[in-house]
Parts: C-alpha cells; structure tokens; sequence
C-alpha cells in the first residue's frame, strides 16, 4: 500500500506535467489530448485541470462539445 505523501507526491508531479505541457502547447489542448501525450488517465488529468483552474492558472474554451485548455499562469 502506498503512503498518503507518496500519493500526494505523484499527483503533484502528474499537475507538474500537465502544467509544462500546456506551457508549450500554446493552441490549446483537450483533456484527452493531455492524456494521450502524457500517458495518464482522462480521470488524473481532470483532476489536475480543476486544480489549475481552481487556482486560476489556466483559461478553458469550448469548442463544439470539447474544451481547450491553456496556460495563463505565471512564467512561462
């Protein structure tokens, strides 16, 4: 079984991924689109994509039925 730090370490270094992935992808990107890229469940990215939006990080723009997601935080 798995500590409650070690879990809370790889869901921050998963949201670390996310992060520099929408750092570089200035078009935008889908939730499955990260998922795809970084090898993670839809589930995970979700999760990492509501933190960043909770802490105003990122600006999402639907699309038909999909939404892009893009990095407007801090330093790029």
């Amino acid at each position: 079984m798995i500590s409650i730090n070690a879990q809370i370490k790889m869901r921050e270094n998963k949201k670390q991924l996310v992060i520099k992935l929408l750092k570089r992808n200035t078009e935008g990107l889908t939730t499955i689109e990260i998922s795809r890229i970084l090898k993670i469940s839809r589930k995970t990215v979700a999760v990492a994509l509501a933190e960043l939006k909770g802490a105003n990080l990122i600006r999402i723009r639907p699309v038909g039925i999909a939404k892009l997601h893009y990095w407007k935080g801090g330093k790029r």
